[in-house]
């Protein structure tokens, strides 16, 4: 009789660890789901800089030559505008999400002032 039970516990955990293989999203699917798609935007530079002056300064310094954060001078060497866009929407490190913060668009409008320096 415990042969029985144990055989078909046996059974069971096999049958749900099938449908968990199945069913489950694979590493891929996780990562696209977690990345932002920034929306299509023009830029602009006044728009952008006002957002910056609100809300980047305290860390990354009025001339965002870097303070508690990083430099930005030179942040699109290092990063393309959706890369840039994923880091402000997200938030990385010690940086904070700014998703809540700031309407999409004018992450996107900040992310492309950025991206452009060079």
């Amino acid at each position: 009789m415990q042969k029985w039970i144990m055989s078909g516990l046996f059974f069971a955990a096999c049958a749900f660890a099938v449908v968990l293989l199945f069913t489950l999203p694979g590493k891929e699917e996780v990562a696209e789901e977690s990345k932002p798609t920034m929306p299509q935007v023009t830029l602009d530079a006044a728009s952008a800089e006002a957002a910056v002056t609100a809300s980047c300064i305290s860390c990354h310094g009025d001339q965002l030559q870097g303070n508690v954060g990083p430099s930005l001078q030179q942040a699109g060497s290092e990063h393309d505008a959706e890369g840039i866009y994923s880091i402000i929407s997200k938030g990385r490190g010690q940086m904070p999400s700014f998703k809540d913060k700031l309407a999409p668009e004018e992450i996107a409008n900040v992310a492309l002032w950025l991206a452009e320096k060079k």
